[in-house]
């Protein structure tokens, strides 16, 4: 396939949104790479990928909670050697609660995961995107991002925070070709959701989030979709 040399990176791959981008960009010839906690997670999705699919599989044991996790990730990408097409900041931890019920320290857990590591990784990773085609970073931020809701708590307070980034990443980027993408989904049907009495139908499919930044990078490099915003049809959960 004509996309085999070009490689996107997604962290968290392994469940639900993560999954699902790197099913398609995979199953169009890309090649894909990809960090969890889980060596277990991992093994198991480079044997199903690379059964199915063409393109090269990279997976690296990472706890991007830790700063030395993300840097090891990046180095980890330096190694595979090849100019990063797409990036897609995905990582993140849901602790529900309210900002003075919520356990001690679950802002500092969020803001390490949702915030910290995508600013990390960005850093990092962005000198390797500059030589790629057409160069494009997604960041997973939330509805969460743009609207308050009870017992979201500190979650908010991270994902308010990575669309800020988001939008500074815009900024900085543009002039040199590197498109940025805030992602805001509503309740999507992931792991996140297990357990809860709410039938499957009232939430989105994984599949339809990843459509949608599959559709918003194959636009031209001239045009760039800023926030892609997408909630279940009866509304936020």
């Amino acid at each position: 396939m004509e996309n085999v040399d070009k490689l996107i990176v997604v962290t968290g791959g392994t469940k639900g949104i993560g999954l699902a981008i790197l099913e398609l960009f995979a199953s169009q010839g890309y090649s894909i790479a990809t960090c969890s906690r889980s060596e277990e997670d991992l093994d198991l999705l480079k044997s199903s990928f690379e059964e199915k699919y063409d393109g090269k599989v990279h997976v690296n044991t990472a706890d991007l909670s830790q700063k030395e996790g993300c840097q090891a990730f990046v180095e980890f990408i330096r190694l595979i050697g090849k100019p990063v097409e797409v990036l897609v900041n995905n990582t993140g931890r849901f602790i529900p609660g309210e900002i003075l019920q919520e356990p001690e320290g679950a802002l500092e857990e969020m803001l390490n995961t949702n915030l910290l590591s995508a600013y990390t990784i960005t850093r990092g990773i962005v000198p390797f995107m500059k030589q790629a085609e057409k160069p494009h970073i997604f960041n997973m931020c939330s509805t969460a991002s743009i609207t308050a809701y009870k017992n979201g708590g500190s979650y908010c307070i991270s994902k308010f925070a990575l669309y800020g980034m988001s939008k500074v990443l815009r900024e900085e980027l543009k002039e040199v070709g590197i498109r940025v993408t805030s992602v805001l989904p509503g309740a999507t049907f992931t792991a996140s959701w297990e357990g809860v009495e709410i039938p499957e139908e009232r939430f989105m499919p994984s599949a339809d989030v990843a459509e949608m930044i599959f559709s918003t990078y194959q636009l031209s490099s001239r045009s760039v979709v800023e926030d892609l915003l997408i909630r279940p049809q009866l509304g936020d959960l």
